[in-house]
């Protein structure tokens, strides 16, 4: 699921490789507008004998893109020297009472990473903590170190009846956070005009767990994800006993989680253990396992995939390799794997979350509950 170099590279041009150039590296693309970028599909020729074709190619690119990765990208990360940061804010488990004790505290950390980063000649880390330290945004959780961690709601989390959690794909950082931002931004708008009256809502970007990188061998194994699986079942814990409930709601909140890409592989590590009540799996490689019922979660399992997502040329198949278990099993879309296929239009890999999307229509109606005004595909 990356650029390939080199001559294995050059001799493996297929979808994997031109994918990894122009769609990965930017997941979380602005929201204005369709990604010009995404990889053009094959549309002549014998389709069952160019499948087969580009399935071999595809798989030659993969293994292509592991070599390559398991040497450049050592040597690529030990050349960068570390930008310094502060250790996280201590802070106790976030209540609906302490929100904005979290939220203040986590600016001041991020105001304080950006003079450390500023101090050691990093400009575009500073400039990316310092926009987080702007007196308008809420983090409940930032960590400046290394590609750093953050977790930013949109809304009112402490009286939300409905949330959705985005969970990013690979190449998502604190340098390139704003892709991210600006899908989630764009859900909370259309929460926001299409909510019934009286039902309140909120939307967290949890960019929680070290997302791989485009080149590399991680974004093709599921070590990544088994890493972030904890931490994402401990964040969705504590997010469900924040809002203030009424009697009449005392249940919890309703939660949505919202996967993109390499993020559905993190959100089907984690499913079993999941407290929520929606999976949605967008632009998925796969999740890990071959069925929506091996994911062992009550949640409605979702998926959907645009009609110019590269993702869809990716070989579904995994095994192992040197000890290693790389790719990541059946396609969600598949009717085998048994998930609720909705539409999500003719979109790239980058345009789940773009304003006016048939992805983003149906992705609001899933957080809202309204399940029978969800389009198929």
């Amino acid at each position: 699921m990356g650029r390939t170099t080199g001559a294995a590279g050059a001799s493996s041009s297929g979808r994997v490789g031109e994918a990894g150039e122009r769609a990965e590296s930017s997941e979380w693309a602005d929201s204005g507008g369709p990604d010009q970028r995404s990889a053009p599909t094959e549309r002549s020729g014998p389709r069952g004998p160019r499948k087969a074709r580009r399935t071999h190619r595809l798989r030659r690119a993969l293994l292509a893109t592991l070599i390559t990765g398991a040497v450049v990208v050592p040597l690529a990360g030990a050349a960068r020297p570390e930008i310094p940061a502060p250790k996280p804010a201590a802070l106790a488990p976030v209540t609906a009472a302490t929100l904005d004790e979290a939220y203040a505290a986590n600016r001041a950390n991020a105001a304080e990473a950006s003079r450390m980063a500023a101090a050691n000649g990093s400009r575009e880390r500073a400039a990316a903590d310092r926009a987080m330290a702007d007196p308008s945004r809420h983090f409940l959780t930032f960590d400046g170190r290394g590609p750093g961690l953050a977790t930013e709601v949109f809304g009112d989390l402490a009286h939300a009846d409905r949330i959705a959690v985005l969970v990013p794909g690979s190449d998502t950082s604190i340098e390139t956070y704003g892709r991210f931002r600006n899908a989630a931004r764009a859900l909370h708008e259309r929460l926001t005009r299409e909510a019934p009256q009286g039902t309140r809502t909120a939307v967290v970007a949890w960019l929680g767990y070290e997302t791989p990188g485009t080149i590399s061998a991680t974004v093709a194994t599921a070590g990544r994800a088994e890493d972030a699986a904890p931490k994402l079942r401990e964040f969705v814990r504590q997010l469900r006993a924040i809002p203030d409930r009424t009697p009449s709601a005392a249940g919890g909140p309703h939660i949505s989680l919202l996967c993109h890409s390499y993020g559905s592989v993190v959100c089907g590590s984690a499913a079993s253990g999941l407290d929520v009540d929606d999976i949605a799996l967008i632009g998925s490689p796969g999740t890990g396992v071959d069925t929506a019922g091996a994911l062992h979660t009550p949640a409605r399992v979702w998926a959907a995939r645009g009609g110019d997502d590269w993702v869809a040329e990716v070989p579904h198949i995994r095994f192992d390799l040197l000890g290693t278990t790389v790719g990541f099993g059946t396609d969600p879309m598949s009717p085998s794997f048994g998930a609720r296929v909705f539409s999500a239009g003719d979109g790239g890999h980058s345009d789940y979350f773009s304003p006016g999307s048939p992805s983003l229509t149906n992705l609001t109606r899933i957080v809202l509950g309204e399940t029978s005004e969800v389009t198929h595909g």
